[in-house]
């Protein structure tokens, strides 16, 4: 006869769990939900009204990177971490898990969100007014993505999800009276609630069929499924579920067919705004797709080795679906940004084909993952690598937009003509940003893509999913060669074409406060380049919980 459960001796275990082991591990989180209540105090009280929610929202940014790092740095060496799983701490019962991964993706979440807070001061995007509405929902967004990087429960995954999402339907509206804006928040909105409500149902098929939500235990059902093989129908159901589930992971990463959010909603809101969208939300998108399709075909544990090969099936569909869906997304995207004449839609697309490029990477690693599981690591360092250097990349990209529209009145690239003629340091900056975005050397961008590239050379030299994996091999190729036309297009219009004779505004010298921003967000996509092997060792970290 079992004994009975103890309630007491399970709320002492529970709480003693989460004040020793769980709290430490998710001090960047906690210092993010203390600074969004201070924010929310600074809109309530009259006498914090007095402080500026932008320096709040900064300081409280700083203490999530400083946490963040002194657990990047905390981790034992890559050997050791590899062999541990990266460190692998599962909290809060299950629903988290902390290892090297969780840690290096809260250093490029919080990282970026300094970096941010210190644009959108010097752009004028929000106003003082508006300061600490606007930077609550921001911190708010990226606690949702920092879970969506730790997330080992199905329920926490959903969550995570609807956390980092609600925020920024918010900010896709916040400027007031502009039209264009106000359908920006309702289409993403609206996009936002149909993906959930179809990611949440396809939820509710996997844990009906599993019995479970958690991870690690769903890898362990899947197994036993797939060695009693098909009874009932029930692979129909988990391959429908997983499907579903792909839905809500599809629309963060604005991967084709769920991008008709992304132009749009990029074009009506902001310049600030669709920087964030396009970095922040673009890095949680990854993470959380690699944590879950890893999870389910390779899980971590004891036990995981007796059903690696057990496995290879569902790896084998995952692997299907990332990849067509990698190949599509990156070649819808760079073909779209041809006929576009507004900045922020051409660098929407350009953020839908770096998606593509990101799950060639995911889809390089879920294929190595059983039979070279060390290769495996490798293509997830990869993945973290690039997006390493996609937020330098992308945000120097939409700060060029946000402080050329201060200067120049306009976010066409038309009006971009000529500007070499007066601010040629612009144009420099710009010039660097995009040949990077190509991934053209010397920049950053071309080693992040080199690497990816790589990780798919190894896939096929080992031979798994050979077929797909060349095909993005060739895909990625042609893709980046068809990048060169349209990226290349607003460099000849800054520098070839006539300035306007009726242009508004005045030059934009480098040697100001917004120009400071613009060569500190460029500088590293010039360094990266050169002096790659720092953020190279600090993703393979990342890529230790592969292992």
């Amino acid at each position: 006869m079992n004994d009975p459960v103890n309630i007491g001796t399970l709320l002492s275990g529970t709480l003693n769990d989460t004040l020793t082991v769980s709290l430490p591990l998710f001090r960047p989180e906690l210092a993010l939900s203390a600074t969004i209540v201070l924010l929310l105090l600074c809109r309530m009280l009259p006498v914090l009204r007095l402080l500026d929610s932008a320096l709040v929202a900064l300081g409280g940014a700083a203490f999530a990177l400083w946490y963040a790092w002194v657990d990047l740095q905390a981790l034992p060496p890559l050997a050791e971490a590899a062999a541990s799983a990266g460190g692998r701490v599962e909290i809060f019962s299950g629903l988290l898990v902390f290892d090297s991964f969780t840690a290096y993706l809260r250093c490029i979440l919080a990282g970026f969100l300094v970096l941010y807070i210190v644009f959108t001061k010097v752009s004028g995007i929000p106003d003082r007014e508006d300061g600490a509405d606007f930077y609550s929902l921001v911190l708010g967004a990226t606690l949702g993505m920092c879970l969506m990087a730790s997330a080992n429960h199905l329920l926490m995954v959903f969550m995570a999800v609807e956390m980092a999402s609600v925020p920024s339907y918010a900010l896709a509206g916040i400027l007031k009276g502009r039209r264009a804006a106000s359908e920006a928040a309702i289409k993403y909105a609206v996009y936002g609630a149909g993906a959930a409500g179809i990611m949440l149902y396809g939820i509710s098929l996997l844990a009906g069929v599993l019995g479970t939500c958690h991870l690690p235990s769903m890898a362990n059902e899947l197994a036993r499924v797939v060695q009693a093989g098909p009874p009932g129908g029930s692979v129909m159901v988990l391959t429908l579920g997983g499907l579903m589930l792909a839905v809500g992971l599809a629309f963060k990463l604005s991967a084709v067919p769920f991008h008709f959010w992304c132009p749009d909603v990029f074009e009506g809101a902001a310049a600030e705004v669709g920087a964030f969208l396009s970095v922040a939300s673009k890095a949680a998108a990854v993470a959380l797709l690699i944590r879950v399709a890893y999870a389910l075909g390779m899980p971590a544990g004891e036990a995981a080795a007796g059903i690696v090969a057990d496995l290879a099936p569902v790896r084998h569909f995952s692997v299907a679906v990332i990849a067509l869906m990698a190949a599509v997304t990156c070649t819808l995207g760079n073909l779209a940004a041809y006929g576009q004449t507004n900045m922020k839609r051409l660098l929407a697309y350009s953020t839908i084909a770096h998606a593509g490029y990101l799950m060639m990477g995911v889809a390089a690693a879920i294929a190595l993952a059983g039979p070279k599981p060390a290769a495996a690591a490798t293509a997830v360092t990869a993945v973290a690598f690039y997006l390493g250097t996609y937020l330098f990349m992308n945000l120097a990209a939409f700060a060029i937009v946000a402080f050329l529209r201060n200067r120049l009145r306009s976010e066409e690239i038309a009006s971009y003509a000529g500007l070499v003629r007066t601010s040629p340091g612009i144009v420099v900056a710009t010039t660097v940003v995009l040949v990077s975005l190509i991934g053209l050397p010397p920049l950053a961008g071309f080693v992040a893509k080199f690497l990816v590239f790589s990780s798919l050379v190894e896939a096929i030299s080992a031979g798994v999913d050979r077929q797909l994996m060349l095909l993005l091999l060739v895909v990625g190729g042609l893709n980046t060669v068809i990048s060169l036309f349209y990226y290349l297009r607003v460099l000849k219009v800054m520098t070839f074409d006539a300035p306007p004779e009726d242009r508004a505004g005045e030059a934009f010298p480098l040697v100001s406060l917004p120009g400071a921003v613009v060569t500190a967000l460029a500088v590293p996509v010039l360094v990266l380049g050169v002096f790659w092997s720092g953020l190279y060792a600090a993703a393979q970290l990342a890529g230790a919980f592969a292992s």
